[in-house]
């Protein structure tokens, strides 16, 4: 199984794909030092792995890899996903 990270800046999103398949995709809009996280999504037939929380995790990386930036979570699910890693609290937004 080959797993692959992207950025597409010219799509403002991250995505996973495994085996060249579009697994799973997190939108973003950037507006100054905020990046916003609008949307995530994950094909239906691959819902449940835990997929859209590592496209999120490789996306909060990223984010915090450019530097000077900070993240505002628009979507529930990368709410929850801050909830459940308070240690990358300091990359949101105040």
């Amino acid at each position: 199984m080959s797993e692959k990270f992207t950025h597409e800046a010219d799509a403002h999103r991250y995505t996973l794909r495994i085996d060249g398949e579009l697994v799973s995709v997190l939108d973003y809009a950037e507006n100054g030092e905020r990046v916003s996280f609008t949307r995530t999504y994950t094909n239906p037939a691959r819902r449940g792995q835990g997929y859209a929380a590592r496209v999120t995790e490789y996306a909060v990386d990223e984010v915090e890899r450019q530097g000077g930036k900070r993240i505002v979570p628009m979507c529930w699910f990368v709410a929850q996903w801050f909830d459940e890693h308070p240690d990358r609290a300091g990359l949101l937004a105040g």
